[in-house]
């Protein structure tokens, strides 16, 4: 397949084999020391072996930090900052899935902050605190094609003190340098190939039915879902497919460069059983979906079938959309119900409740939301039904 040089929402160096450009972006944005950040389980993979080495052969003297997560938490982003500092590094390479990708993100930003990472939550202009003048140069590379975080302003931080998911949020969190690269997610395995995709699903159905004006995201969010329609089954069928894996990288950093329009409670739902309960982020998306969806159908019926028209489903009704999101779950083995994946006994619904109504992702949804709203949604998702 040919390479591409996008410059929307930032510079995106796009194609087979793009990662051997990794040397080429630090040199472009003067990085001569950076921090490549990953996770645990990918910093003994071949891809970080081979993409050290090069760095290394091309001159630039790279340190690797890859205490980080599942869930990222702070003390992953306080300890990165810590080797930044030791080892006088000057820029970031994020490299991995969304956890890598947003303690890299939170690492630089944090790098030049007198204030602690939890007075950035994405709440009022809070950001303007930030000291500004001298984050240093993000590079972006995502190895799972979900988040988007790499054309992503913000991270999402667990703060263990409280169990409480955090979206931190700066202009300068979005990378400098994107790499998006298929080879790099080839091995990822069909599950999370599976949950990561719907991930990128959830974030372009939110933007879309977000009720703020932003056409150029909704136009965006529109082409994702296309994208997910088509390529996501075949992904997860065939992961050595690179069409497939590129389109659904693609389509995963359209999601977020949509969701700056709004999310909703899909994704308040999701972030306190990630914190609280461990459970995968794009697994909880696509549990939550239908019964999100379902809710808040009176004010968002004719955008959904615009969906169902745009990606050509034979059904063109809200109910031919909630079946074929229905079915799509069953063809990647995702559970129907969210007691597939929490017992009853370890699902505290009122604190649940109270921290997805406090979520940020709550002012986007549709329609306006209580705490009642947030609890029978759980109960909902506990036992499988959907609302009328």
């Amino acid at each position: 397949m040919n390479n591409y040089n996008w410059n929307y929402p930032t510079t995106m160096w796009v194609g087979e084999n793009r990662i051997k450009d990794l040397n080429n972006a630090c040199k472009n944005l003067n990085i001569k020391k950076p921090l490549l950040v990953t996770d645990k389980g990918l910093s003994n993979s071949e891809i970080i072996k081979n993409s050290l080495k090069n760095l290394n052969d091309q001159g630039i003297d790279v340190e690797l930090f890859s205490n980080v997560v599942g869930n990222p938490t702070g003390s992953n982003v306080d300890e990165g900052v810590k080797v930044y500092k030791k080892n006088n590094c000057d820029g970031v390479i994020a490299f991995g899935g969304g956890s890598g990708l947003d303690v890299g993100k939170a690492i630089a930003f944090m790098s030049v902050q007198n204030l602690s990472l939890w007075d950035f939550e994405d709440v009022g202009d809070n950001w303007t605190k930030a000291n500004s003048d001298n984050i240093p140069p993000i590079i972006a590379v995502p190895t799972t094609a979900g988040t988007g975080s790499e054309t992503g302003r913000a991270s999402v931080i667990l703060n263990e003190d409280t169990g409480i998911k955090k979206i931190i949020f700066h202009p300068k969190f979005l990378p400098s340098i994107v790499i998006l690269d298929p080879i790099l997610t080839v091995n990822l395995p069909a599950n999370i190939t599976a949950a990561t995709g719907m991930d990128a699903l959830a974030h372009c159905l939110e933007a879309y039915c977000a009720p703020s004006y932003h056409p150029m995201a909704e136009g965006i969010a529109l082409e994702g879902i296309r994208l997910i329609k088509e390529w996501l089954l075949k992904t997860v069928e065939d992961g050595s497919n690179i069409e497939a894996r590129m389109n659904m990288l693609t389509a995963a950093s359209m999601g977020s460069t949509a969701f700056q329009k709004g999310l909703g409670a899909i994704h308040s739902l999701s972030h306190p059983v990630n914190g609280v309960n461990n459970i995968h982020h794009g697994l909880s998306n696509a549990i939550f979906m239908p019964y999100v969806l379902t809710f808040n159908k009176d004010v968002i019926e004719k955008k959904i079938i615009k969906i169902c028209e745009y990606i050509n489903l034979d059904n063109k009704s809200f109910d031919g959309f909630i079946q074929w999101i229905i079915d799509l779950r069953k063809k990647l083995n995702i559970p129907h119900k969210l007691s597939e994946v929490i017992s009853e006994k370890d699902l505290e619904i009122d604190k649940l409740s109270k921290l997805a109504l406090e979520d940020p992702s709550t002012g986007g949804n549709p329609k306006k939301l209580t705490l009642d709203d947030m609890k029978i949604m759980y109960e909902y998702s506990m036992s499988g039904k959907l609302f009328n």
